[in-house]
């Protein structure tokens, strides 16, 4: 169902994986950011899956499946979560915040009905409940850093709706990755910068956590997600998906780009780690510099981190 917003004069829709909300609304791009920035504006983002967890046993369960510490979380604070395969590659990925009666998350377009039925055949004898929610959508704001709130009716929201576009280009320009676009099938968390944020490093055991704990005793996980300053006389943003070469080596495949206000054309991409970190990359034929985003020894993100 596509965003109500999408009737405001000048609203032009975004592409997939965001249909269903504004890439912008008539502005510039770098006075999108702006609005966004200054904490005037917020971002439609409802096209993003909500659901909920009941019951009096929903932070414990919760704890004991994810990466993250939710045992006595403390009511309405946001924090960023995820489930792993049992050989620690993302498979689900989601923010959530708890009321104190009712654990809130929301998870990427289309993700939500595998997630609830990941979760519903681990529930076993916990008494807990989970069901998609259709009464609230995702907002995104500028806080401090770019943070998401659960509202009942997004032509409601007080300030200036700016689109998806502004909140991307902020979320890369961090090196935020996102779930499906920054990520694949075998992204182990240490890989993407999540230890600390989204990964709990002093809670007991779930699954995957052997992986995790492994790569990071002994450091030098696979791939490193880095920051690429793409070459601004050249048009086009690499397609999603494009490779990144080395010479004549791919190393890495394109996953999210945009055009920021002050560093101009980047994107994330998830680079091999024995990539020299002073290479100049071409990434679907544009030259490129690196910025890390994290260690290649370590697996640990260098720069600040947000909860999303």
């Amino acid at each position: 169902m596509s965003s109500p917003l999408l009737d405001r004069p000048g609203a032009v829709e975004a592409d997939a994986p965001d249909t269903g909300v504004a890439a912008h609304y008539g502005a510039t791009f770098a006075a999108e950011q702006r609005t966004l920035l200054s904490g005037e504006g917020f971002v439609d983002l409802s096209h993003r899956d909500v659901l909920r967890v009941t019951g009096p046993d929903r932070l414990t369960w919760l704890h004991s499946l994810t990466t993250q510490f939710l045992e006595g979380l403390a009511p309405h604070t946001w924090t960023d979560v995820l489930l792993l395969t049992p050989q620690g590659r993302i498979e689900h990925a989601f923010s959530g915040v708890d009321d104190g009666e009712t654990f809130w998350a929301h998870t990427e377009p289309g993700a939500g009905a595998a997630l609830i039925e990941f979760l519903d055949r681990m529930r076993f004898l916990s008494r807990v409940e989970v069901a998609p929610v259709d009464d609230r959508v995702v907002i995104g704001r500028y806080r401090d850093g770019l943070v998401t709130e659960l509202v009942d009716d997004v032509t409601t929201v007080a300030g200036t709706p700016v689109g998806v576009l502004a909140w991307e280009a902020l979320r890369i320009a961090e090196g935020l990755p996102r779930f499906g676009l920054d990520t694949d099938e075998r992204t182990i968390p240490n890989e993407v910068g999540l230890l600390g944020r989204a990964v709990h490093l002093d809670k007991g055991c779930y699954r995957g956590q052997e992986t995790v704990a492994r790569v990071h005793n002994l450091g030098r996980p696979p791939r490193r997600l880095t920051l690429l300053h793409l070459d601004g006389s050249v048009e086009h943003l690499p397609a999603h998906g494009a490779d990144v070469l080395w010479g004549d080596k791919v190393v890495g495949r394109i996953g999210s780009s945009a055009r920021h206000h002050e560093l101009g054309p980047i994107a994330l991409v998830n680079l091999k780690r024995n990539t020299p970190v002073d290479a100049t990359l071409l990434a679907d034929g544009v030259a490129a510099a690196q910025e890390p985003i994290v260690d290649p020894d370590a697996g640990l993100h260098v720069r600040a981190g947000l909860n999303l």
